[in-house]
């Protein structure tokens, strides 16, 4: 666990060390934007100064909620907080799309009023300066925030090169004007205001996404059932569902078949030994194994098996199936059935396969439920 402290505190030292350079970047241009733009009557180098702020606000808000995320878990709140992060990230969503929309209706302002502007060559040399460094800050603000799984410098990156790409279209506009003397300004900055408040919509779609909760990461799912069927013991890995507290904060639960010869003890050092791997290997908490026997002693249950797995892969929405046990005593027939989510219609699937199984077993009770693929591609 100590190895775990450390990575995140590298983690939170390099988001808020990423955040301080946006922070302090940010304050430099948005000043010396609004000078030039209030010198020049330019609407669209205003705007851009405000959305300079905007963007310091957002480093701001990433680094709060990354101190937040990292409190440690307590009563109220055993899982820890970092989901804490997700809100940081919706929030700093809220805010471009809250800019898209103000900088919508300044520029419709000036279509409708327009002013005309006074370029100086000053002026633009300080515009393209600032195109660059938006660049590199954005290439660096996302590089950081996909490195270190951050979504809140994610979306500061890709606004930070929103930003850049603004910037220049200011330039493009003085361009125009200087040499056609046509204004294009305000309804340059309408344009790129629908694209902020698009970029922002996206932004808060995801994140909204992500704290509704969506299904498993599927490779990191794939990666984890690989590692627990190569234990030699286990016959498959079901049922496996992974609930996100937080960037890289990960607890699951997975069901495992193994053969009925197994011991209590035998089940014991394997669970033990799973969850311990599993940690190990992929930094996820497995709170929960379930165990399904596999009836290997009566060679007639074996070959029930076969002609059950025949039935119910017959059906061309089936992913898996898991769970079998059949008793010959008591008569019941145990399963659990996977459709897959593309299936038009999963519970008229599943009665499908229910009925096909109960003709080819009539003297069975059928004990079969209808499961879910949690990382189904």
């Amino acid at each position: 666990m100590g190895k775990e402290v450390k990575q995140a505190q590298t983690r939170e030292k390099k988001i808020i060390k990423t955040s301080i350079i946006g922070i302090i970047a940010n304050v430099f241009l948005a000043a010396f934007k609004a000078v030039i733009g209030l010198l020049s009557h330019s609407i669209a180098i205003v705007l851009d100064a405000v959305n300079n702020i905007s963007d310091a606000g957002s480093s701001l808000i990433t680094i709060v909620g990354t101190k937040l995320a990292g409190k440690e878990p307590d009563k109220k709140h055993p899982f820890g907080y970092g989901r804490i992060e997700y809100l940081s990230a919706m929030i700093i969503s809220v805010i471009v799309l809250y800019a898209g929309i103000t900088s919508f209706v300044e520029s419709v302002k000036q279509i409708v009023h327009p002013q005309t502007p006074d370029y100086k060559p000053v002026s633009l040399i300080i515009v393209a300066v600032a195109v660059v460094v938006k660049i590199v800050l954005g290439r660096y603000v996302k590089g950081v925030g996909v490195k270190v799984n951050s979504d809140s410098l994610v979306n500061s990156g890709e606004d930070a090169t929103l930003d850049s790409i603004i910037s220049a279209s200011t330039l493009v506009a003085a361009a125009i004007y200087l040499i056609f003397h046509v204004s294009l300004e305000a309804w340059l900055g309408a344009i790129i205001s629908l694209v902020i408040i698009k970029s922002g919509i996206d932004m808060l779609r995801d994140t909204i996404s992500q704290i509704l909760g969506e299904r498993n990461d599927v490779e990191l799912a794939r990666e984890i059932r690989d590692t627990v069927v190569s234990f030699p013991e286990v016959k498959g890995a079901y049922d496996l569902v992974l609930n996100n507290y937080g960037p890289d904060k990960w607890n699951g639960s997975i069901h495992m078949e193994v053969p009925d010869t197994c011991s209590a003890d035998d089940l014991d050092e394997l669970t033990r030994n799973i969850q311990m791997t599993v940690y190990e290997k992929h930094r996820v908490i497995l709170t929960a194994i379930g165990v399904y026997s596999v009836n290997t002693k009566d060679r007639e249950v074996v070959e029930a098996r076969e002609k059950l797995r025949e039935i119910v892969f017959s059906h061309p929405h089936v992913r898996q199936l898991h769970g079998f046990y059949l008793n010959k005593e008591k008569k019941t027939l145990r399963f659990d059935v996977v459709i897959s989510f593309d299936a038009p219609d999963r519970m008229a699937a599943y009665e499908e396969v229910l009925a096909d199984v109960q003709k080819a077993f009539p003297d069975y009770t059928l004990q079969a439920a209808l499961d879910t693929d949690y990382a189904e591609m």
